[in-house]
Order: C-alpha cells, then sequence, then structure tokens
C-alpha cells in the first residue's frame, strides 16, 4: 500500500541515467529516501517537480529490503525560487539541509524541525539573509533536538546571552532586524558547541557571511 507524505528535498542525485535519488525531510516519517525511477526522462510526470528545497506532497511504496522506497505520486507545492537566485540565500539554505541531515535519524518523525524547516525557507525566499538567521536555526534546531545550549556551556556575555534568547524566542522577521555587529561571539560559542555534541560541523557553515569556520 502506497503511503502518504509532505517533504521538502534535502539532497538529489543521479541515480542512473534517468533516476534520481531524493533525501526528504517529511512531517509525516522524518528523514526519508526515495528512487524517482525515469525522473530524467524527457516526458516524465516528474520532469521540473524534483530539486533541492522544493516542498511537495507525495506518495510512496516503502521498500521491504532497504531505506530506499519507491516515489510514486508527486504535487509540487512550492519550490523557493528566490533561494536559486542568491548565493547568500543559497548557502544558508545548503547549511540548513545539511545540519539536519547529520542530526536526524532515517525514519524518525519530528514535526517541529519539518516546521522549522519549511517557516526558514519561507522566509529566505522573501528576505536577504543575514548572519542572525543562521545563529538562529542552529539554536531552534538544537532547541527541538532536546540539545539546547545554557549559559554555562557557551560561556556568553549577557550581551551575547539576550542576543541567544531572542534567537529562540523571536520570529524569522524579528530575528532578521537584530544588529549585526552582535554575532560573533554567540557564532565562536555555537561553532565549538556543536563541534563538540556533533563531532563535526558542516563546512557549508563556512560559507555564510558573518560566521565563517570559527
Amino acid at each position: 500500500m502506497d503511503e502518504h507524505a509532505n517533504g521538502i528535498v534535502l539532497n538529489a542525485h543521479r541515480y542512473s541515467e534517468t533516476s534520481l535519488i531524493l533525501r526528504w525531510l517529511t512531517r509525516e516519517h522524518g528523514r526519508l529516501d526515495t528512487l524517482a525511477r525515469g525522473a530524467r526522462r524527457p516526458k516524465s510526470p516528474f520532469r521540473g517537480k524534483l530539486d533541492l528545497f522544493y516542498l511537495a506532497e507525495f506518495t510512496f511504496a516503502r521498500s521491504r529490503r532497504s531505506q530506499l522506497h519507491s516515489l510514486r505520486e508527486l504535487r509540487l507545492r512550492e519550490t523557493f525560487s528566490p533561494l536559486r537566485l542568491d548565493l547568500s540565500r543559497l548557502q544558508q539554505a545548503a547549511y540548513a539541509s545539511a545540519l539536519i541531515a547529520q542530526t536526524t535519524e532515517t525514519g524518525l518523525p519530528i514535526p517541529e524541525i519539518f516546521n522549522l524547516l519549511a517557516t526558514f525557507l519561507e522566509h529566505l525566499a522573501r528576505q536577504p539573509p543575514t548572519p542572525w538567521l543562521a545563529l538562529a536555526f542552529e539554536l531552534k534546531l538544537l532547541a527541538a533536538l532536546g540539545l539546547q545550549p545554557n549559559t554555562a556551556e557557551l560561556h556568553l556575555t549577557p550581551t551575547a546571552q539576550r542576543a541567544a534568547e531572542c534567537c529562540l524566542a523571536l520570529d524569522w522577521s524579528h530575528i532578521q532586524l537584530l544588529p549585526a555587529s552582535e554575532t560573533r561571539e554567540l557564532s565562536v560559542a555555537l561553532h565549538r558547541f556543536l563541534q563538540f555534541h556533533l563531532g563535526r560541523v558542516p563546512p557549508q557553515r563556512a560559507g555564510i557571511h558573518g560566521l565563517g569556520g570559527c
């Protein structure tokens, strides 16, 4: 029996001359990999509907032998097209995707993380990014994973601590307005925290202006 999902494409790569493998973050099933057979053919029903950060409703047939399932039908809901027209937006979206892929498990649904990514991409598609958005995404994702750092762990000054609290409490549009001059201390502290708890930090972080590799 086919199963239904709402998902965002985290990664896509060629499986053969005609097929694609898609890694999704779904609301219903968590992280999920599907094989889109024939998706690269000119007359494929998937043609033009599968790309990074696309949001879609789809059905899939679950494999009994592996974690690669068969994509059946798909209805594209949103492409977040402005992300592909601005390198800084694309870098932040790529970092968010890589961080989620590293910190989530296949088949474990966490709707809060799906909603976090969907609203983040929606905001990036509307507004030019600032370093605060990436820092806020890190903090909100850590909180959703049960890894929210405390002040003692980060060794923050009172000013940086208040900024971190704002990142957790405010929505994206208000985070956008935080002063860029205050990002450095929190960025360095979060880089160290991520490196300690995750083992490594996705290299995409270094490409975000204002964060760097710390």
